[in-house]
């Protein structure tokens, strides 16, 4: 290896992405017009931007330099970009312009209408100026995109990036991404056309090419970037220009590899495996793509394994609706690389969806100490029928908001269960609070079998959720139950997991053995797998604290061989006094999959009879709170640390 390649490897970065960066809304209905869409799905998008994402999620040191408006959808992107581990500070917000957005929908398999707002947009913005010098020196790699040699300034822009890449001695892979409506070659309602031949844009492109070590491509692409009218001739034209490897995709057929002469017969480049699989949504493919590629291209590997890897990328994303959000995770390429799927529709693979999901997750969470006041039944006991008590639960609830977030303080780690049946101003305290967790109940209290309060129509309950709400379940369940008894369980246990899944949402579920029968060292570790089996996999447990090391093994042993991919578990109280708590807490700090606490009524139930009561004011009753909540965060840190020591 020269000294050359040697620093390349030390580099912070593996790749830099230039250009587009838009925020994506996608109809949500399935084959209808555009025109007829009644709901649509938010995300990130722009061949770049989608590049970056799907690069950080395969394990690449991503970044991209673009710009975004100084507005809400401008701080969408720049906020999910860090979610997704793509640096960020090449990203250049514009005072004056608006994000670009795009609206989409799947009209019928391989037909995706899509209008372009960009007039103006703070992507096309981009100049000289945003390109750090830097920057670009801190990575091996950087990817130019067609798009943006459209306009004077933002040419000069990726020329000027691609000229310090090539005197730092990183690579240059250019991705053509021709959209004939963006170099205004065809009307607003075009968005959707790939190609217009135009004589201006290829000489653009063209002027591009001495410089690139990849040139990525459809056939489309390839024709309009040399100009000429057939694929053999345009293949060698590129060729004369450029001693890059030359990416052809193709499609359902996957892609071949050209990397010196182009021969007479096509067919006779470099193919990786291809993925027989459904075609859902064709937009975004190519990024995807792309992403896999790199993947490969930047570690090494040889052509034919980067393109098995494209190609695999490729089938996950025409198989689901949207874009970025759908590419693979490594752990999940990896699996269906190993494993394959029985699915020709990937988005119905519930292995692989799973993966999906929890590698995807929208932060990690090691660690969660919770104040539980989703409590509805037990504080409308406390009013006893008054309607004046019973109308100033809601301020209660705010006031356990503040003493929770009094001990928080704005660190990481903490936060609420809240209702929203009188927790409705509470969770909008504790939504303006940095980082809090928030879950929320689903189930009629005290119901058994379990029933979900308000309707049995999950989905149209939680679509109106935010993002980032945990969707909670009690569960009153043993496993020595009559069998209908579980069966019926199970199955609003399932019905609650579908749900989070369809609408995007985690799931915690509570379950609570000793009410209905005696607990020993297998008790929950059996409850446990009666779950699994059901196919359902909650991203966290909520478990009553276990009295013996050997059934909190137990409970490891089942998740992690069930879903190791699981959040862990938090202890509940059931209104135990401290110092039970305290050795319920020993206990389970030896579990490898127990991660904090969500105890309610071992903190409130006092402060809730003494306010209702009019005993205590409101700084009394928070101050009260926040000593109990904070007594039991002591014992649990003071716990972990011992452990560790």
């Amino acid at each position: 290896m020269t000294n050359a390649h040697q620093r390349q490897e030390t580099l912070p970065l593996d790749v830099i992405t230039i250009g587009r960066a838009s925020v994506d809304l996608y109809g949500q209905q399935i084959g209808t017009r555009l025109e007829d869409v009644g709901s649509f799905a938010k995300s990130v998008g722009g061949c770049p931007t989608n590049i970056a994402v799907g690069t950080a999620r395969l394990g690449l040191k991503s970044a991209l330099i673009t710009r975004v408006g100084n507005e809400q959808m401008g701080r969408f992107i720049r906020e999910q970009l860090v979610r997704e581990g793509v640096e960020t500070r090449g990203i250049a917000t514009d005072p004056e312009r608006l994000t670009a957005l795009v609206l989409l929908s799947v009209e019928a398999e391989g037909v995706s209408p899509m209008i372009f707002y960009r007039t103006d947009c703070a992507d096309m913005a981009l100049d000289e100026s945003d390109i750090d010098e830097d920057l670009i020196r801190s990575a091996r790699a950087v990817v130019v995109t067609g798009t943006h040699f459209s306009r004077a300034h933002s040419e000069a822009a990726q020329k000027k990036a691609i000229r310090i890449a090539k005197s730092n001695g990183a690579l240059v892979a250019f991705d053509i991404d021709y959209r004939p409506n963006l170099w205004g070659l065809a009307g607003h309602e075009a968005g959707f056309s790939r190609y217009v031949a135009s004589e201006v844009v290829s000489q653009k492109y063209q002027s591009v090419l001495p410089d690139c070590d990849l040139i990525v491509g459809t056939e489309e692409e390839v024709l309009i970037a040399s100009g000429e009218a057939d694929l053999l001739s345009a293949l060698r034209t590129i060729r004369s220009l450029s001693s890059g490897t030359i990416v052809l995709k193709r499609g359902p057929m996957g892609c071949i590899v050209y990397d010196g002469p182009i021969p007479d017969d096509l067919e006779q480049g470099i193919v990786g495996k291809g993925f027989p699989i459904e075609v859902y949504n064709v937009l975004g493919a190519g990024d995807a793509f792309m992403s896999g590629w790199l993947r490969g291209w930047l570690r090494g590997e040889k052509h034919a394994t980067s393109a098995t890897w494209a190609n695999a990328c490729g089938a996950f994303a025409v198989s689901r609706l949207l874009c970025a959000p759908e590419y693979p995770s490594w752990p999940e390429l990896t699996y269906f690389l190993e494993h394959g799927s029985k699915e020709r529709a990937l988005r119905k693979d519930a292995a692989l969806n799973h993966i999906h999901w929890a590698t995807n997750r929208r932060r990690e969470i090691p660690s969660l100490m919770a104040l539980a006041i989703d409590h509805r039944s037990q504080l409308e006991e406390l009013a006893n029928g008054d309607a004046q008590l019973l109308a100033r639960i809601p301020d209660f609830k705010v006031l356990a908001v503040k003493a929770a977030a009094s001990v928080a303080d704005g660190r990481p780690g903490f936060g609420m269960l809240l209702d929203d049946k009188h927790g409705r101003d509470a969770l909008f305290a504790a939504g303006a609070q940095p980082d809090f967790w928030i879950g929320k109940p689903i189930e009629l209290p005290g119901s058994r079998p379990l029933q979900f309060e308000f309707s049995q129509d999950l989905g149209s309950r939680l679509v109106d959720w935010p993002v980032d709400h945990c969707i909670k379940v009690l569960c009153f369940y043993h496993p020595d139950d009559p069998v209908e008894l579980k069966r019926m369980q199970v199955e609003k246990l399932s019905t609650a997991y579908e749900a989070a899944r369809k609408v995007g949402r985690e799931l915690l579920i509570e379950i609570i053995a000793s009410r209905h029968g005696e607990l020993d060292d297998g008790t929950v570790a059996r409850v446990l797998g009666d779950l699994y089996d059901a196919g359902v996999k909650p991203d966290w447990w909520k478990l009553e604290p276990q009295a013996s090391r050997a059934a909190w093994a137990a409970i490891d042993a089942v998740i992690e061989a069930r879903d190791p991919l699981c959040r862990g578990v938090v202890l509940l109280g059931l209104e135990a006094p401290q110092e039970v708590l305290e050795a319920g807490f020993a206990a389970a700090r030896t579990a490898r999959s127990v991660k904090g606490f969500a105890v309610g009524r071992t903190i409130f139930a006092e402060s809730a009879k003494a306010w209702l009561a009019g005993r205590i004011s409101d700084e009394q009753a928070i101050a009260e709170m926040a000593r109990k909540f904070g007594a039991l965060v002591e014992i649990w840190e003071r716990l972990g640390e011992s452990r560790a020591a």
